[in-house]
């Protein structure tokens, strides 16, 4: 199967929920501030503590991902700060898009196809590093009076660490509980996308002109630092393949959900999310050609 056949399996049916939570937004008019808190407090912690918990994942053997995570996450954001302010766009709405990308639905099955299981391990590894990185760092961005008493209240942030510290330790949770805890957290995904195209009937059409270059931005800047990281952080060939591919994913959905909760412009951040995960048909390609060199 070509490469571009493969990511439109995967690009496609994303789109098609968030046309689906458009549709029905337009029919219904649902008012998603509960499953919007479910989603952060609920279905997403527990996507988060079923994947470090599995016991195919060594993450041991994968920190220089982790560390790699880092300094693409908070490079990014300091390539993109100026194009906010060039755009007129508050950085608090531009930026953490920016920062935070789909490596989540998007980058574990990319992984998987370009590098197999281990692959998907390793993408696991930046996936928990960026989402911590976004409900401590990118709660600051979006929002300068979040309190750390508040964050370390986060169901999300408990999930990574509880994660973490059993993934370390080499204990295995008995399927009877992990395949509940992953049934939950596998219902995050589709429900975030729903939620984004309810929420896409606010967007206004001015909203685009930024979206079109949010889409560009995000995976530039993105590829940019994972050429840094591969000359500073000593890993083997398929890790640097994989921090390529990190940097060429679109925007996260989840920083719909973080802007929806602060009240920063969501509708602006949902239209750069819908059209950062179009454009990712160009741009993902792009990182899979650095990846699999």
């Amino acid at each position: 199967m070509s490469t571009a056949l493969r990511i439109g399996e995967i690009v496609l049916p994303v789109l098609l929920i968030i046309l689906l939570g458009y549709a029905l937004g337009r029919a219904w008019k649902p008012d998603m501030r509960v499953m919007n808190r479910f989603n952060l407090d609920v279905f997403g912690p527990f996507l988060v503590l079923a994947y470090l918990s599995d016991k195919s994942v060594d993450l041991v053997s994968l920190w220089p991902l982790a560390a790699a995570s880092v300094i693409v996450v908070v490079g990014s954001g300091i390539l993109s700060w100026p194009f906010a302010k060039l755009a007129g766009e508050s950085p608090r709405t531009f930026v953490p898009p920016m920062m935070f990308n789909n490596c989540g639905n998007m980058g574990l099955p990319l992984a998987l196809f370009a590098f197999g299981p281990m692959g998907v391990a390793g993408m696991v590894a930046l996936f928990t590093t960026s989402n911590l990185l976004h409900f401590t760092l990118g709660s600051f961005i979006v929002n300068r009076h979040a309190e750390w008493k508040f964050l370390l209240k986060s169901p999300m942030i408990w999930a990574t660490v509880v994660g973490a510290a059993i993934g370390f330790s080499g204990f295995h949770i008995p399927d009877v509980i992990h395949k509940p805890m992953k049934m939950i957290g596998d219902s995050a995904i589709p429900l975030m996308l729903l939620s984004l195209g309810v929420r896409m009937n606010d967007v206004k059409r001015s909203d685009f002109s930024v979206s079109l270059l949010a889409a560009a931005v995000c995976p530039i800047t993105g590829l940019i630092m994972a050429a840094i990281v591969a000359h500073v952080v000593p890993m083997t060939k398929e890790q640097i393949g994989l921090v390529f591919l990190f940097g060429a994913l679109p925007p996260a959905v989840l920083n719909f959900l973080v802007a929806d909760y602060y009240k920063q412009e969501p509708a602006k951040v949902a239209s750069i999310v819908l059209v950062g995960n179009i454009a990712s048909v160009v741009f993902v390609p792009l990182g899979l050609l650095f990846a699999l060199r």
